[in-house]
């Protein structure tokens, strides 16, 4: 089903789950866990049949937000399974790709797919893609390969500046040319880049998607031209990011300005340096909604010290969202 349409409608085969024309909120669900990491199964369900309630476009499992490098092939294989559970099909469901090589990447999304994949948002291998420049040829050969074997849309991962492959000008070119990438996640936390994003992807002759991942300006995001949000914030809030994103789309930006006006300052909270620390923020933040049992991280992650928690508390009552 095309991602717009009512999300508590039976999914159709997964070839039809994402298109081009996608617009909308995708919710990036953070993994609950208990002690160094071990992960809270119960908590896991309870969350996720939550946010499917909320009716973002979309789910993303496995992502950033959910320590997805921290975890083994078989738990990520695993928590797409019971997700795809919970959910049954009142949303359509994608998954993080995360390999070192192309081979590795296409033998995992197999089984990620024989699990309840619905399509992939790619992240780049490392440490092959840093560094610059990279060809496009490699990028278009790279989301090509794992088109053509697992034959399911695929979203590009614009990780921010210097993390990565930079995806503009020629890059965007040789994403557009592969089919079933329908989108792009555009992390690079930067407004200009950005709006160089938009701009170059509105150029294409079948232009893809453009959802923003930056969590700390996403309605300026879409007034700048995103089509949506992939985002990990959307891990909370969901049916209020939903609201907004509708209003701004149906020209209403004074009402999505009041929304995100409303829930920014967690946002941009929780995303501060150090970034890597959003994770046990906003766990704490979901710790405190009662949707997940507890704040714990995978090592090495730590948590957090007592007085941010207390400051988390605060501007979530803020927000109303506690």
């Amino acid at each position: 089903m095309p991602l717009h349409q009512t999300p508590t409608a039976i999914a159709e085969p997964r070839h039809a789950v994402l298109n081009r024309s996608f617009r909308g909120i995708i919710s990036a669900p953070f993994l609950p866990m208990v002690g160094d990491g071990k992960i809270d199964w119960e908590s896991l369900r309870r969350y996720i049949d939550w946010i499917t309630g909320q009716a973002p476009g979309v789910i993303a499992v496995n992502m950033d937000a959910a320590e997805a490098p921290a975890l083994t092939a078989c738990e990520r294989v695993e928590i797409i399974r019971v997700c795809a559970e919970v959910v049954r099909g009142r949303v359509p469901l994608i998954c993080g790709l995360i390999g070192g090589s192309t081979d590795q990447m296409i033998a995992h999304g197999r089984d990620l797919v024989a699990a309840g994949a619905q399509g992939f948002c790619v992240f780049p291998p490392f440490p092959v893609f840093m560094g610059a420049p990279i060809q496009p040829e490699m990028i278009r050969r790279f989301h090509g390969d794992i088109a053509d074997a697992l034959d399911v849309p695929l979203v590009a991962f614009q990780f921010p500046r210097g993390w990565g492959p930079d995806y503009s000008g020629e890059m965007l070119d040789a994403l557009a040319s592969v089919p079933q990438v329908i989108a792009i996640k555009e992390s690079s936390f930067d407004a200009n880049q950005t709006i160089q994003t938009v701009q170059a992807v509105a150029a294409l002759p079948d232009r893809i998607a453009v959802l923003t991942g930056s969590d700390t300006f996403i309605y300026e995001a879409l007034l700048m031209g995103c089509d949506g949000a992939l985002i990990g914030f959307a891990g909370t809030a969901v049916s209020e990011l939903v609201a907004m994103q509708r209003a701004v789309d149906a020209g209403n930006a004074q009402l999505g300005r009041e929304i995100w006006e409303r829930l920014a300052p967690l946002a941009r909270y929780c995303w501060r340096a150090p970034i890597r620390d959003f994770r046990p923020r906003m766990k704490e933040v979901l710790r405190l909604q009662g949707l997940i049992a507890d704040s714990a991280v995978r090592r090495p992650q730590l948590g957090i010290a007592d007085a941010e928690k207390a400051e988390l508390r605060r501007i979530a009552e803020a927000a109303r969202l506690i």
